[in-house]
Order: structure tokens, then sequence, then C-alpha cells
């Protein structure tokens, strides 16, 4: 197989896995249409892959072939292991995207642009694939930024993007996990009821848990929150009504006149 396939494979197992359990272990009732807003939201991957594709003669992975073979980046100055340097590479492209996640919420200009990942209201494994393909254009460049400037294997690449997206399908599923499983993964990863506070409408709630998989960073750099404070409510304050799940509101919502934060 090659590694698009492997990706895709692992991908498409992840979202039907999540989806599965969902419907037997939901952790919120739904209060919208599951079928419009599936719609919406796999139209938006549909588009994201296209503008990618069309954009970016090569992406992620052919970046750092390409740094590579020009013996560019810090990784590949240093005489380490290649193990050392997978090891290495998938944990500060983890911390970058970190940092990336924190800058879309802080920089008005990529707010408007991520809000419409955060305009869901009933949050499931969906969810994880709901980006504006402005967002992903931004944030494959910033990516292949990153990747030449550290120099990352090829191998650590693909590594980093299986974790990401596998890990973004999991924790904005709509899974209750039992306590005994919820304890100990939330000392290390990023779960579902720990991602659900960063959809929060409470905007202290939601500048809090930027991870997508690992706790770390957030623990680290002071953004953790355990619990949310009473009732959750996801989405946004100023579009809590059924439009966030049209695929033409979703695309164009970036574009018009902003409406205040609550």
């Amino acid at each position: 197989m090659t590694e698009a396939q492997i990706r895709l494979s692992i991908f498409l197992g992840m979202l039907i896995l999540m989806s599965a359990i969902e419907a037997f272990f939901p952790a919120k009732s739904r209060t919208q249409s599951r079928g419009r807003r599936w719609t919406t939201n796999l139209g938006l991957v549909v588009i994201d892959t296209l503008a990618i594709r069309l954009l970016f003669p090569v992406i992620a992975v052919g970046a750092a072939l390409w740094a590579e073979s020009r013996g560019w980046g810090l990784l590949n100055v240093l005489a380490l292991p290649l193990w050392v340097k997978v090891i290495a590479a998938v944990i500060i492209l983890d911390m970058l995207i970190y940092w990336q996640h924190v800058a879309f919420h802080k920089i008005p200009i990529f707010w408007r642009l991520h809000k419409v990942h955060h305009a869901d209201r009933d949050l499931d494994a969906s969810s994880g694939l709901r980006f504006h393909p402005v967002e992903i254009v931004l944030s494959m460049v910033l990516k292949m930024a990153a990747v030449v400037a550290l120099g990352a294997p090829v191998v650590a690449v693909i590594i980093f993007e299986i974790i990401l997206n596998a890990c973004a399908i999991f924790n904005h599923a709509n899974v209750r996990l039992p306590r005994w499983l919820e304890r100990p993964l939330r000392l290390v990863i990023i779960t579902p009821a720990l991602h659900r506070i960063h959809h929060s409408v409470r905007e202290v709630e939601t500048n809090s848990n930027y991870g997508f998989s690992v706790i770390w960073w957030d623990r680290l750099f002071g953004s953790f929150t355990a619990k949310p404070k009473g009732i959750l409510t996801l989405g946004l304050n100023e579009y809590q009504d059924d439009a966030p799940s049209g695929l033409l509101w979703s695309l164009m919502t970036p574009f018009r006149r902003a409406a205040p934060r609550n």
C-alpha cells in the first residue's frame, strides 16, 4: 500500500469506528439533523482536499522529501540516529500544531476562519473534519514550512499526519467514555470530554484545551481546563441556530461582517 492509501484507510476506519461507538454511547443528545450536518462537514472535506491538490504540487510528505534531498532543516544537519530524529520531529510538530491552534483563536483574521469549525453545535466525529478551506490552505503552508525548517524525516511526517487525523476524529466524537478509561487517558491525551470543553460557548473555556493529541502542551503552557463551569453548551453564542449546518453558510461566513464574540 502507498502512504496515501494507508492514511486514507486509517482515516476511514477511525471515522466509521467512532461513528459506530457514538450510536451506542453518546455523550450528548443531538439538536440538529445529522444528515444535513454530515453533508456539510463531509462537503467541506471534499472542498478542502481539492483546494490542497490544486494549489500545492507537493504536500507535507513531499516537503520532507524535498528538504531531505537538499540537506535542509535542523534535523538533516544533525548526526542523530533516525529513530531519535523521528521521535523529536513528531513531538516538535505536535507542539507547533498546538501553537498554531492558539494563533487561530487569538488573531482576529484567523479566528474568522476558525470559527466555522467552532460553530458546529452537535459535536461528533465529523466535526473533526469541519474546517474552512482557506484555513486548511494556511495550515498546510505553515506545516510545510515547519517540516522544511525542522528537516523532519519523511516517516516522521507520515506518523504525525496519521496521529493528527485519527486524534481529531477521536476527540471530537460524541462519546462518553467510562470513568475507569477516561481518568487514565486524560493524563496523557485529549479525550472527547476534554475537547468538548474547548467547544464551549464560554470564551474562557474555548480558549483552553487546544491540544489535538497529547495533553502535555496545555498543562505546560497553562491552557488546561479539567471540567466546564456549569452546563456545557456547544458552539458559539452568536450562532445558536441551524445556520452553521449549511454548506454555503460555512463557506461564506468568514467573509461576512463579524458578529461580536459573547
